[in-house]
């Protein structure tokens, strides 16, 4: 197996995750919540009234109604590649207009072409294995002058666990993860304007690294590389693990657990490569 396909994404393992998740999802997702109110509060900065705001990848829709209070006029869609998560948040008491619904993948949006003018994708994005497709579908859906919006994982996320398992066996435990430039270059090769990038890390603390493990599990964040182990793992590999990541113990006693968290926004012009946009004001008859 070469290294790309070794880290190659199952779509199909990924939706089956989340779609086992979906009932229990809220009770650990602590961080997804955590940056999902950060991203919302970037909207602050942005000049935008939106016709149509996406949210990708909505999960149990705790930020859907953010997206409605900021912009009442607009009409929400909420977009995810598993029903079960559609379910959950159906179930959310909400004010105002219902949401529409949407059961799909981001990779390929059954959209129409520019149809939206906000796209917001909390955490999504790390699941989908080539970035700069993607972000070609999402401009295609989004109208000139439209925003995109997104959080995503970067490469340190949840190093001590990919260290800790890489003395235990060769294969892929911890998914692979973009940088912050892949993820620059990327947009603008598919041709979004002047992007923005930054990152910050975000640290969770754990009693053991079973309870870490159990997290990741209730929110459906498995493994889902083609590289990864598909026996059941071991007492012995476990206890391995659980001694290789001892040696990230803080002085309070408890295991740390980092996330490195890239936030981006890009634009669709308002103007594309081959039309003109010209000033109403260029227009004015002289006197």
């Amino acid at each position: 197996m070469t290294e790309v396909k070794a880290w190659a994404i199952d779509r199909r393992a990924v939706r089956a995750s989340f779609e086992r998740a979906a009932a229990n999802y809220d009770a650990a997702a602590v961080l997804q919540h955590e940056v999902g109110k950060r991203l919302l509060e970037r909207l602050e900065w942005m000049r935008l009234e939106p016709r149509l705001a996406i949210d990708l990848g909505c999960g149990t829709g705790r930020q859907i109604a953010g997206l409605r209070h900021r912009y009442p006029d607009a009409t929400v869609l909420a977009v995810d590649l598993a029903e079960g998560m559609l379910t959950e948040a159906r179930q959310r008491k909400m004010s105002g207009p219902e949401p529409a619904w949407l059961c799909a993948d981001i990779a390929a949006l059954p959209l129409a072409e520019r149809s939206a003018d906000l796209l917001f994708s909390n955490l999504t994005l790390q699941w989908c294995l080539d970035p700069e497709a993607v972000f070609a579908g999402l401009l295609r859906v989004l109208r000139p002058g439209g925003l995109l919006l997104f959080s995503t994982f970067g490469p340190d996320t949840l190093g001590e666990l990919r260290a800790s398992w890489a003395e235990v066996d060769d294969h892929n435990h911890v998914n692979a993860f973009f940088d912050l430039h892949d993820l620059g270059d990327a947009l603008v090769r598919a041709r979004f304007a002047d992007p923005v990038m930054d990152c910050e890390r975000i640290t969770l603390t754990y009693p053991d690294v079973l309870s870490l493990m159990r997290d990741l599990k209730t929110i459906g964040a498995h493994n889902v590389t083609a590289g990864r182990p598909r026996g059941l793992t071991g007492r012995g590999a476990l206890a391995t693990l659980a001694d290789a990541y001892a040696t990230f113990r803080r002085p309070d006693g408890t295991l740390p657990a980092t996330y490195e968290v890239i936030y981006g926004h890009a634009w669709r012009t308002p103007a594309d490569e081959g039309e003109t946009a010209i000033p109403v004001a260029t227009l004015r008859r002289p006197r």
